[in-house]
């Protein structure tokens, strides 16, 4: 009996029966669980590997983001990280031979205060030393970028300037992991969604296999990329990891017409806006404060991103609200990834992006994979590690991730 379904156009990926062993499993069906799954193929020769996932491909905080591809950070080791990733982005959609619809529009952070001004611009010099593009804007430069936004003094939040890099963009979630997993299931990975782990096997401190809903599987490495549930599914396999889950709200509007060029964001009054490319305008907001795993919208989240929205730009009182959701997003307390070696011998971890894992797709199943495959971090992960929260070599991005503690 044949192993795939029949062949159809419309099939993107395999759906392969579960085998009993893999060399390697990767638990989450996301974006950075199939960027794992595929350079652990293309970069590593690592075939015999699973995808599993307790619900759909994609169904998570893959299918939740706001879409945002930036590298403006502050530190060294981020601002190189994320603008790496970002120089992935910019030719990811011919290497997976896909249209995501990747679009570099550039985005506007603003500043409102005279400490946001100074940290803003500290922030652009510390970009353009590292060689990932900044500039600082004055008022009236915004308004020549985007003329909707408002400048007025008047305002609660007057605008005092803001930073802008021109490479930010925006991409379609759904097709960016459907990209991955095509890739990945045709050089032979399968890929198992409904699947959920339930435990690990181990031989002392070491992983021999995983527990599902579907039998156990014997395996030597696992990667975890669960986002929000890093820390449930660490529980499981006896070790911790330092993350605070909380939920993470988004907002759309009906069909507009195009009035948002770019992308425009303020951490002080908390909204980021950028309209998709049928017109509908997207929106965030700052993290729930308090501990939840809810994927749901609430409606003080949604009164107060379309009162600082409409602060910001007048013209979208004119638009309707039409859908809200919310994920479930795992933050650091130094608010930087945390990507490595975890104290159980052959599982892996990839967990920590509070200020929005979407962006940093590319670079982190890059690096995840060539952990997992030798056993040791990769040049841009080696600071992002879980040791470093015992040795005191944070990271802290604060002021750059916009996601507030």
């Amino acid at each position: 009996m044949a192993d795939l379904l029949p062949e159809h156009p419309d099939f993107l990926w395999r759906n392969p029966r579960l085998k009993s062993s893999y060399d390697v499993v990767i638990v989450g069906a996301g974006g950075h669980g199939l960027a794992t799954a595929y350079y652990l193929a293309k970069e590593h020769g690592i075939t015999n590997v699973a995808v599993i996932d307790k619900g759909w491909l994609g169904g998570g905080n893959m299918a939740r983001n706001t879409t945002i591809i930036r590298s403006n950070y502050m530190l060294d080791k981020s601002t190189r990280f994320f603008d790496r990733s970002l120089q992935m982005w910019e030719g990811l959609d011919e290497e997976l031979e896909y249209d995501f619809l990747f679009s570099q529009r550039g985005l506007i952070t603003l500043a409102h205060t005279d400490a946001e001004v100074r940290e803003s611009i500290r922030r652009v010099e510390s970009n353009v030393l590292n060689g990932a593009d900044a500039q600082w804007l004055t008022p009236q430069d915004v308004k020549a970028l985007l003329p909707i936004v408002n400048i007025s003094q008047d305002i609660r939040h007057p605008v005092m300037g803001a930073t802008y890099q021109a490479r930010a963009a925006i991409a379609k979630h759904d097709h960016v992991a459907w990209a991955y997993a095509r890739k990945a299931s045709a050089m032979g990975v399968d890929i198992i969604q409904n699947t959920e782990v339930t435990g690990f096997i181990k031989d002392g401190d070491k992983v021999i296999g995983i527990e599902t809903t579907r039998g156990n599987i014997a395996t030597e490495k696992v990667g975890i990329a669960v986002a929000g549930h890093s820390s449930l599914l660490a529980e499981k396999a006896g070790f911790e990891v330092p993350i605070q889950s909380r939920t993470l709200q988004a907002l759309v509007s009906e069909l507009f017409e195009p009035v948002h060029p770019m992308i425009l964001t303020s951490h002080h009054i908390h909204v980021y806006v950028s309209q998709a490319h049928k017109g509908e305008l997207v929106m965030g907001a700052n993290t729930d404060p308090y501990t939840a795993y809810g994927a749901r919208g609430g409606f003080h989240t949604i009164e107060r991103q379309l009162a600082a929205a409409v602060e910001l730009v007048p013209i979208f009182a004119r638009a309707h609200l039409i859908r809200v959701w919310g994920g479930v997003v795992d933050i650091s307390p130094d608010s930087t990834p945390i990507i490595g070696k975890t104290p159980v011998e052959g599982i892996y971890i990839n967990c920590g992006w509070g200020s929005g894992g979407f962006k940093g797709t590319p670079i982190g199943g890059y690096t995840l994979a060539h952990t997992i495959a030798h056993d040791e971090p990769h040049e841009y992960n080696k600071h992002f590690g879980l040791d470093r929260y015992y040795t005191g070599h944070l990271v802290d991005e604060h002021s750059a991730s916009g996601v507030l503690h």
